[in-house]
């Protein structure tokens, strides 16, 4: 945990703090805290799961958000900036019309959080956790790609504090919050670019536009050759009564 100034702060002062360009702050207990430069993994481990949301949310149906970089209040002067947080579409709508920073307050709590495990991984299983958990926040993610784990902390019915559960490299994480959201522990840790999980679903889009194109050329060509043998048909049953031939009375 770096703090960045000795100067305490309020929750206000901290709305409109405005710290050197790039640099994510987060604010604990009235100290500015700069939040360290994440690697590369760690991105990739954000974006993928970001991507992986909103994909299930969507295919859903469901009103609900995957964001970053939005804050969540924690205390009188706390407020954290977790890696993923997981709202009500309505909710992130309303925290994106007030002034000053993203920031949801206490009475506007995300449905999931996620942390992803860097140089102050302390704060991520300890302090972090007593937070979000203070607040009832419904559902953490701590994901590790340094011991290769993910801890996923929830409120059981009738529980008063998180209880946990670990998933580990080789089985699947799922989430309590939404029970059909599941994922592979070692895709999560070492996640596929975004851009290539897209490609690969634009190429399989592109692919079945082209089946449906086909099938629908064997349909009008079937169709084609019904109408045919139906003319074909129509102009033997005229040509036949032509002759003098009833073809219905011969039945």
């Amino acid at each position: 945990m770096v703090i960045t100034s000795t100067q305490k702060l309020t929750f206000e002062e901290y709305l409109n703090y405005q710290g050197e360009s790039g640099v994510c702050y987060e604010l604990y207990r009235g100290n500015l805290i700069e939040m360290p430069t994440p690697t590369a993994i760690h991105i990739k481990i954000c974006e993928f799961l970001v991507y992986q949301f909103r994909r299930f949310f969507a295919a859903h149906n469901l009103p609900i958000v995957a964001i970053v970089t939005a804050a969540v209040r924690t205390e009188e002067n706390s407020c954290r900036v977790p890696d993923v947080v997981i709202c009500t579409q309505s909710l992130w709508e309303q925290v994106g019309a007030q002034p000053g920073s993203a920031v949801l307050e206490f009475e506007e709590k995300p449905l999931l959080v996620i942390e992803v495990t860097s140089q102050n991984w302390r704060d991520d299983y300890i302090r972090k956790r007593a937070e979000y958990d203070l607040i009832d926040i419904p559902e953490y993610w701590i994901v590790d790609p340094n011991l290769l784990k993910i801890r996923v902390c929830s409120r059981p019915e009738n529980e008063g504090s998180y209880s946990q559960q670990e998933f580990l490299p080789g089985q699947q994480v799922q989430s309590v919050q939404f029970a059909e959201f599941i994922l592979s522990v070692n895709q999560v840790l070492c996640p596929p670019l975004v851009e290539d999980l897209i490609r690969e679903e634009e190429a399989q889009r592109q692919q079945l536009e082209q089946q449906n194109q086909e099938l629908e050329q064997q349909n009008q060509q079937l169709e084609q050759q019904v109408n045919a043998e139906r003319q074909r048909a129509e102009r033997l049953a005229q040509r036949l009564r032509e002759m003098g031939v009833d073809m219905d009375s011969e039945l």
